[in-house]
């Protein structure tokens, strides 16, 4: 059997420019991506809609978002990633200037399908890139610099976004539309196509290949497990912390915590005033894991490196549950233990996301790797659809009863049950071989 550390074959590989041209668009995007989604479930309440009605919209929204990927990894093998990247910029742009102007359930639903479907064209090809740009000595670095630079994205999307919804939420969305332009510009005249072996496969062949590999049982197996086990729970955290601490918690306590921990200054830039003139921290400003991820995620893989990717995962996902559990004593405790249940669950994710991304591309022949880093957003997409149905749902009903804090004890419940399911598939059917260059 495989020793559980393996020893770096030479020395690390440089890193060529467009692996940093791709993170610097990732960043934008996930800005942009970001800054909208955490802050969603708050513009559904502020316009008087129901739980249920966010569930449904968050569902069919990630439903689109990892269904798409699937069929544009393809097209990024087969026509070249700079191409498809700008079809998804022109998709997403009117897309999100359209919430400027839709405030019907059904004008929501309908615009953020179209965001979702321009998300879905894009989540894979800088994966891909990176996957393309890497080789043995610097794959798990690059992943991690990958990881690094979505959470700068998704750290300073939300804090703008919360600012300017607080003056007007179109605000927000202008942010974000801006964002996507710059993208654009960065793409035209900087992104160079990263050399790859060519297939001259049809795309009616790329189309077989998804069969191909979704016919064999074994993955299809550990995408399901993935989907059910890992990104559910995963996705219900996203969906809603930052309702749980606008909602649930004492944010105006809050506010006093961080100012006498950092000073003022830096609690201001969490907060806003309320219609009282009352200082509150804003739920998405803090309900996220970008801000620790972006400082703490190069040495998390580091330290993981050398580590196999499923015990590593196991790991992350038993330090993920324990941040969850934190997070709903936040409710009956002191209010400031939200800071240390995210940053517990941030530490999860740094473990878990980047090694079963790393993971899955890395089962894949170099030439595919876009339509392997597709496959794997089926497993997103199940536990996207899932998490809104069921989490949002479930949320709703503790709220209703006045325990919303059971809602994380049973996310943690649910992450634990995660390490018995990926332990007992490992000892059944064991591991994937991975690639070697």
């Amino acid at each position: 059997m495989q020793s559980a550390i393996e020893s770096p074959a030479r020395k690390r590989s440089a890193f060529p420019p467009v692996f940093w041209v791709a993170n610097i668009i990732e960043i934008l995007e996930r800005f942009a991506y970001y800054g909208i989604y955490f802050g969603f479930g708050i513009y559904m309440t502020h316009l008087g809609y129901s739980r249920d009605q966010l569930g449904i919209v968050q569902s069919l929204f990630l439903l689109l978002s990892y269904a798409v990927p699937l069929i544009s990894g393809t097209f990024a093998d087969r026509y070249g990633f700079k191409k498809v990247l700008i079809v998804s910029y022109l998709a997403y742009l009117p897309s999100i200037l359209l919430l400027m102007f839709t405030k019907s359930f059904s004008g929501i639903a309908l615009t953020m399908l179209s965001i979702g479907l321009a998300a879905g064209i894009f989540k894979p090809l800088i994966a891909g890139t990176v996957r393309v740009t890497t080789d043995t000595t610097n794959k798990t670095f690059g992943f991690g610099i990958f990881y690094a630079m979505i959470n700068v994205g998704g750290s300073f999307g939300p804090i703008v976004a919360g600012k300017l919804r607080a003056i007007s939420w179109n605000y927000a969305f202008m942010a974000a539309a801006v964002a996507i332009g710059l993208m654009m510009l960065i793409t035209i005249f900087f992104y160079k196509e990263p050399p790859r072996e060519a297939t001259g496969e049809s795309l009616g062949k790329k189309f077989r290949d998804i069969g191909v590999a979704l016919s064999d049982k074994k993955f299809v197996i550990f995408l399901i497990l993935l989907g059910v086990f890992f990104w559910l729970p995963f996705w219900a955290f996203f969906n809603l912390c930052a309702l749980y601490v606008d909602t649930n918690l004492d944010t105006a306590r809050l506010y006093q915590d961080v100012r006498a921990v950092f000073g003022q200054g830096f609690a201001d830039f969490f907060s806003q005033n309320d219609k009282e003139g009352t200082r509150r921290i804003l739920g998405e400003t803090i309900s996220h894991t970008g801000y620790i991820i972006m400082l703490l995620q190069l040495g998390v893989s580091r330290v993981f490196e050398r580590m196999r990717a499923l015990p590593s995962f196991m790991v992350g996902l038993v330090v993920a549950a324990i941040g969850l559990v934190v997070i709903g004593l936040a409710r009956g405790g002191a209010p400031a233990l939200v800071f240390l249940g995210i940053f517990l669950f941030a530490i999860g994710e740094m473990i878990t996301s980047p090694r079963i991304q790393e993971y899955i591309t890395w089962i894949a022949p170099k030439e595919k790797a876009g339509l392997y880093m597709g496959s794997n957003f089926l497993a997103v997409m199940i536990g996207g659809v899932s998490s809104g149905l069921v989490y949002t749902s479930l949320y709703g009903r503790c709220n209703d009863a006045g325990a919303p804090e059971r809602v994380w004890f049973v996310m943690a419940a649910h992450c634990l049950l995660a390490v018995a399911a990926f332990w007992i598939f490992v000892r059944v059917a064991g591991e994937f071989r991975e690639q070697q260059a």
